[in-house]
C-alpha cells in the first residue's frame, strides 16, 4: 500500500512540474519578447530605410578635454551640409584653444565625408549580421522609450566598429543609444577609446545626436572628446549649392 501510495505521489510530482513548464513555457512566448533572430531582422530592416531622402545641415559643437584639466582646451565649431544621396561637406565656422582639436575634429569630418560617398556600399560600419555577432541581454527604457539592450561582438577588428551594447528601439527598431570600446584603435598612441552614441529622429530624418569619446592616450593620459547638435535645417539652400561646393577650401 505504502508502496502505490508512493508511486502516486510521483506521478502528482511529474504531472506537476510538467504542467508548470507548460504554463512557463506559455507565459514566456505570450510575454511579448520577440526572439534575438526577429530583433535583428527589425533592426536591419529599419536601418536600411532610414537613408536621407532630403538636404540638410547641421551645426555641431566639439570639446576636447585633456587628461588634467576641468574645462575644454579646445571648441571647435563646424557646419556640415548633405545632399543627397551621397555629397557630404564641412567647414570649421570658429575654433579656440589648442590647434590639437581643430586636427581631431577636421580627421573625424573627413571620415564622414568619405563615408558619405560610399553611402550605396555596403557599411562595414552598420549594426547588422554582417558586421557584429549579437547577444539578447533584456529590455530596459532610455529617455522615456522602451528599449531591446542588446550585446555587440565585432566580426573584425576595424576601427568603425564597437564591442559593447546597443540600445535597439522595441517600436522603430532604430538604434537609439551604442556604448563600448572601439574594435580597433586608429592610431599606436591610442591604447584604447571608449564611446558613447546617441541617435534621434530629427524633423524624419535619423541621425547621430551626440558623442563622447574617452581615449587612452600612451604617455599623456585619458583624452575627452564631446561632440553635440547646436542646429539642425533641413532646407533648400543645401540643394542649391553649386556641385563643386566639396572642392572649396575648409
Amino acid at each position: 500500500m505504502n508502496l502505490q501510495i508512493a508511486t502516486a505521489v510521483l506521478k502528482m510530482g511529474a504531472l506537476t512540474a510538467l504542467l508548470c513548464s507548460f504554463t512557463l513555457a506559455q507565459e514566456s512566448t505570450g510575454s511579448g519578447i520577440l526572439p534575438l533572430a526577429s530583433i535583428i531582422q527589425g533592426m536591419e530592416k529599419a536601418q536600411s530605410e532610414v537613408r536621407p531622402q532630403t538636404p540638410y545641415q547641421l551645426i555641431r559643437e566639439y570639446r576636447l578635454f585633456g587628461a588634467k584639466s576641468s574645462g575644454a582646451n579646445s571648441n571647435v565649431v563646424a557646419e556640415v551640409d548633405f545632399k543627397p544621396p551621397s555629397s557630404k561637406d564641412y567647414h570649421v565656422q570658429k575654433s579656440s584653444g589648442s590647434a590639437r582639436g581643430q586636427q581631431v575634429v577636421r580627421r573625424i569630418l573627413d571620415h564622414e565625408v568619405e563615408a558619405a560617398a560610399k553611402r550605396n556600399q555596403a557599411r562595414t560600419d552598420a549594426v547588422t549580421s554582417d558586421n557584429y555577432d549579437f547577444t539578447y541581454i533584456g529590455e530596459t527604457v532610455l529617455d522615456g522609450q522602451p528599449c531591446y539592450l542588446l550585446g555587440l561582438k565585432p566580426k573584425r577588428k576595424e576601427k568603425d566598429l564597437i564591442s559593447g551594447q546597443a540600445w535597439v528601439d522595441k517600436n522603430s527598431f532604430l538604434v537609439r543609444h551604442i556604448e563600448g570600446e572601439i574594435a580597433k584603435t586608429p592610431s599606436w598612441w591610442l591604447k584604447r577609446v571608449r564611446v558613447k552614441l546617441a541617435f534621434a529622429d530629427l524633423e524624419g530624418t535619423w541621425l547621430q545626436t551626440s558623442m563622447e569619446a574617452v581615449a587612452d592616450v600612451r604617455i599623456l593620459g585619458l583624452h575627452t572628446l564631446i561632440s553635440r547638435i547646436l542646429d539642425y535645417r533641413s532646407t533648400d539652400v543645401v540643394a542649391s549649392r553649386t556641385p563643386g561646393f566639396q572642392n572649396r577650401k575648409h
